[in-house]
């Protein structure tokens, strides 16, 4: 039975039904390959959130639910197990606390740039209420997004909510506003990503300047929206949607239309990842440009991170009574 729906509702918008070529735009000097070859995509019609979820948003969700997010649960050292090499030992059960990973400046600099290991650190209590770890918390950030989300939080989420998360495509064509031949959401022109996203300013991962006013997070709706009316489709936090990743998808499409696509089958003998999409308060152009329309990267269904979050999307053709 289809859900009956007669108005939007407050924190969506309607992305019209369009065409558009998803992936990187071929003078774009950032791109990465998974992003090629560029590929002629139809969506129909659908609700996307105008902001990344809050904490706000989230903290109702968990008083409702009484849910409890990945990054709050005992860890479970025979599940964990078996994502080891065989012969691992067991950690001390200090260690085995529930926590998330929170990111760290590297003032001493980094040896390189290929091993996020060096300012990424596990913090025991670190979840969505305690971003920092357990010596931080919420309080005043209730319009900012909420963080440390794995992807099952999210779905749970749209459970609870009646939505979905978003396929790629939706995500990257609501991102582009309807306006075609773009890198970024407002245009092509580097220089305005400080003045028009929450970035990594400064030298990354040394020293976050803050020159755009924050070395974290930003409340949504600080940066002006795409033509759209979509806020943060470019940094402040990584945002899940619901394709599974595979470097090589776009490789394999031909010539041909897709019509509504959800990414690639998943693969039994490969890692099971699902695509995240829009950057975050960490990219910098030094290391990481995701704040580019087509940017894309798989992310393990079992991560949570300081920097990851999600949106909603309602897709029209399964609502009743709405009309556009």
């Amino acid at each position: 039975m289809k859900k009956r729906l007669d108005s939007i509702p407050l924190g969506m918008v309607l992305v019209p039904q369009g065409s558009f070529y998803q992936g990187a735009q071929e003078f774009d000097k950032m791109a990465m390959n998974h992003e090629k070859p560029r590929h002629l995509v139809v969506v129909d019609s659908f609700l996307i959130d105008i902001t990344e979820v809050t904490n706000a948003q989230f903290a109702q969700f968990v008083e409702e639910t009484h849910y409890i997010t990945l990054a709050e649960r005992p860890i479970d050292w025979e599940e964990l197990q078996k994502q080891l090499p065989p012969g691992t030992p067991k950690p001390a059960d200090s260690l085995l606390q529930p926590g998330s990973l929170v990111f760290r400046n590297r003032p001493d600099g980094v040896a390189n740039l290929n091993d996020f290991s060096q300012w990424w650190k596990w913090k025991i209590g670190a979840n969505w209420k305690h971003p920092q770890g357990p010596e931080s918390d919420i309080k005043g950030k209730e319009n900012h997004p909420v963080v440390h989300i794995a992807y099952e939080d999210a779905m749970a989420y749209c459970k609870w909510a009646g939505r979905e998360l978003p396929t790629e495509a939706q995500w990257e064509y609501a991102a582009s506003g309807g306006i075609s031949e773009r890198i970024f959401f407002w245009g092509n022109d580097f220089s305005e990503v400080s003045k028009r996203a929450n970035t990594y300013t400064g030298v990354f991962p040394m020293d976050n300047d803050s020159k755009d006013g924050f070395d974290n997070t930003a409340p949504v709706k600080t940066y002006t929206p795409n033509s759209f009316g979509i806020f943060d489709m470019a940094g402040n936090v990584w945002e899940w949607t619901s394709d599974w990743y595979d470097a090589n998808y776009y490789a394999t499409i031909k010539d041909e239309v897709l019509n509504n696509p959800t990414g690639p089958i998943k693969k039994e003998n490969k890692i099971h990842e699902k695509v995240i999409k829009g950057g975050s308060f960490l990219c910098n152009d030094s290391y990481c440009a995701s704040y580019r329309i087509a940017a894309r990267m798989g992310n393990s269904l079992d991560s949570s991170s300081e920097h990851k979050g999600f949106r909603t999307v309602l897709n029209i053709s399964k609502l009743e009574g709405f009309s556009k």
